[in-house]
């Protein structure tokens, strides 16, 4: 256990509050979660860019991109996928605070995990968008391959194959990403952003 008795929060006089009134928007975390392959990254980044064309301050945090360099000395047991995912609520914190919309695209396959996150923001800061597609289909896909070395047993605790993976029970938005378009699904993303309020029509 830390001992924080010496270390005192500085309250800043620039407000959140402050900053949302600067961008003209408000700040959330929007929580792409589901399995590789699902289209979680490639949908954040083509919302991030509608965002960024409509004038809102936005950053996208990928799993593998955070994984070479903030969460670079974890590896994938349970324990170490719990405190990466942490360790990425305890950074989104300090963007919503800076008035910025968060774009999170990781798997993050435990529901303890991502709730542990809603916690720590604030449910109200904390929007989980299912990329809901099938296994087979995200095995098809199997841009990095991984897929296929996890099936000859070459990658252990991989998520979809020999680790699980808890499917959201009530997400924000759910999102067919085999059926439906990216263009469609970026659109439901911005619709609600709209319906809560963090940006304007």
């Amino acid at each position: 256990m830390h001992n924080y008795q010496n270390v005192v929060w500085h309250q800043a006089t620039v407000s959140k509050e402050r900053r949302h009134i600067m961008n003209g928007h408000g700040s959330v975390n929007l929580w792409f979660t589901g399995l590789s392959g699902s289209g979680k990254s490639t949908l954040a980044h083509a919302v991030e860019e509608r965002l960024h064309r409509m004038g809102c301050r936005t950053f996208v945090f990928d799993g593998d991109n955070v994984r070479h360099g903030l969460c670079a000395d974890l590896g994938f047991s349970p324990e170490e996928r719990t405190e990466n995912i942490r360790r990425i609520g305890e950074m989104v914190k300090l963007f919503l605070e800076g008035g910025v919309i968060a774009l999170t695209a990781f798997i993050s396959p435990l529901r303890s995990d991502r709730q542990r996150v809603r916690e720590l923001i604030g449910p109200e800061s904390f929007l989980e968008i299912y990329c809901r597609c099938p296994l087979s289909v995200c095995e098809e896909r199997d841009v990095k391959g991984l897929y296929r070395r996890a099936r000859a047993g070459k990658i252990t605790n991989y998520t979809g194959i020999s680790a699980p993976y808890e499917e959201p029970e009530y997400p924000d938005l759910q999102l067919d990403s085999s059926a439906e378009s990216l263009e469609e699904c970026v659109c439901q993303v911005i619709l609600l952003l709209e319906k809560r309020g963090v940006i304007q029509k």
